[in-house]
């Protein structure tokens, strides 16, 4: 190399060299100006309120906001409370305090009374009794077991595994050897006082949603017993009675279905127990039933020595969660088993005070936590928390509600960031119609991917609903 290279390459690198310690200066400068603070990971910024909407990062506070996420307008009236579980911190507080209908998730504080008061291996009896003087009459009294199936052996209703009549009738003919049955008298009077809310639409019943809250019913009283939603009758206990006939065949082809009282005189000839309840509630939550919830409410009800009518629920059920810590549901109205009334009214904030008990599986509740449905995958998430939702998929584990105008939602999140989140989320109001789980959902997967950095939600402003 001559010398004129040797001075143009030592010339070049003095250059660079200057260059890049310019460039060091300049960085340095301004680190020192914005505070030291980096821009969070996969905190992208979005003015788009649709399910492509991401949460945003403050840089300047470290926290991760789903406002955007919140300004949605088919959230209609919104209220979320969401607290981090290790530690109680509450994340966000938007209307937590304010009680408000639940939808299905008043099913949460159902199954936790049940599983409390009546424990996990509960089973109901289901007795037939002969009369003592007329060996024809058998009374068929109702001891509150919905999921009694016609269903014929080795076929299976919407209840796996339940009870059925054809045991029932095989056992009475046993008993009874050649006697002719001439009358069937039904009883389902063991749950006290009106089958029906005034503030429940009869068209809940007539659509197959539930059944008249009654302690004799077959099937969930479902015209088709092998699907969920079934219409039900305005007649459970007579429809259930004709049903034991036909079960029992040529024996009682000639009797009479009447609704009646039996005598304390009667003698036992037959019984069936039920699934225990711990089945009840896995089936229960997953699919939202009403019927099977409105039946443990009133066993609630019985077990704690009220009547067993929908007016004792609210103490029965109040008094039922004193069992476990921290549950306050002070202010709180609860009407129904179900959450099928408008009427019902629940904070979001006393509604994750038992989420947290679920999450901890306090008392019994193991069984109520391994219940919940599963976003993406179980229950009535299966279908939910799709598209741009679907890296939630597998991490929220909630009870799903809808009534008219109100969707809700609450439950616990296995969060992006490791931690775990319990919430509860209500969109309440005419402008919350069907698509609003899909808000709901955005909102909740927000939560998810901030973790415990999730900010606050400030007053909402709602957006534009999003084009798909």
């Amino acid at each position: 190399m001559s010398e004129k290279q040797r001075f143009a390459y030592f010339k070049e690198v003095a250059i660079g060299g200057a260059v890049g310690l310019l460039v060091l200066v300049l960085v340095i400068v301004g680190f020192s100006i914005s505070g030291g603070v980096a821009p969070a990971n996969n905190a992208s910024q979005s003015t788009n309120n649709g399910a492509s909407a991401q949460p945003s990062t403050s840089a300047s506070a470290a926290q991760c906001s789903v406002q955007d996420l919140a300004n949605d307008d088919r959230l209609g009236n919104l209220q979320a409370y969401v607290v981090n579980a290790a530690n109680d911190q509450v994340l966000i507080d938007f209307k937590g305090d304010q009680p408000s209908a639940t939808a299905s998730t008043m099913k949460l504080l159902t199954a936790a009374a049940a599983l409390q008061i009546l424990g996990p291996n509960y089973r109901i009896t289901t007795h037939v009794y002969q009369d003592a003087t007329d060996k024809g009459t058998l009374y068929f009294i109702g001891a509150g077991d919905v999921t009694l199936s016609r269903t014929a052996p080795g076929k299976s209703s919407v209840y796996e595994n339940a009870p059925k009549l054809n045991d029932l009738a095989v056992a009475i003919n046993k008993t009874v050897g050649t006697t002719t049955i001439t009358k069937i008298v039904v009883d389902g009077s063991l749950f006290s006082g009106p089958q029906w809310l005034p503030s429940v639409d009869p068209s809940e019943r007539t659509n197959g949603y539930q059944s008249l809250t009654s302690a004799l019913q077959v099937d969930g009283d479902r015209n088709d017993p092998t699907k969920e939603t079934s219409k039900r009758s305005d007649t459970p206990e007579l429809r259930a009675g004709t049903w034991l006939k036909n079960a029992l065949g040529s024996s009682a082809s000639g009797a009479s279905v009447v609704q009646g009282v039996m005598p304390t005189s009667a003698i036992s000839v037959a019984s069936v127990q039920s699934q225990p309840i711990s089945n009840w509630i896995n089936h229960m939550l997953a699919v939202s039933d009403n019927t099977q919830a409105e039946a443990l409410a009133r066993l609630v009800s019985l077990n704690e020595n009220f009547d067993g009518s929908f007016s004792s629920l609210d103490s029965a059920i109040k008094q039922a969660l004193q069992t476990l810590p921290t549950v306050d549901l002070s202010g709180s109205v609860i009407l129904d088993g179900s959450g099928e009334s408008p009427e019902n009214s629940v904070s979001p904030k006393a509604l994750t005070s038992l989420v947290k008990q679920i999450y901890l599986s306090s008392g019994n509740l193991a069984v109520e936590k391994q219940s919940l449905p599963v976003a993406g995958e179980s229950g009535s998430l299966q279908s939910r928390f799709k598209g741009k939702n679907v890296d939630a998929d597998g991490h929220v584990f909630a009870k799903t509600g809808w009534i008219k105008n109100g969707y809700t939602l609450a439950g616990y999140i296995n969060a992006k960031d490791g931690s775990n989140l319990l919430f509860s989320v209500y969109a309440l109001g005419p402008k919350a119609n069907d698509s609003a789980k899909d808000a709901i959902d955005n909102l909740v997967t927000g939560f998810y991917r901030c973790g415990a950095s999730l900010a606050p939600i400030s007053a909402v402003t709602p957006s534009p609903v999003p084009t798909k």
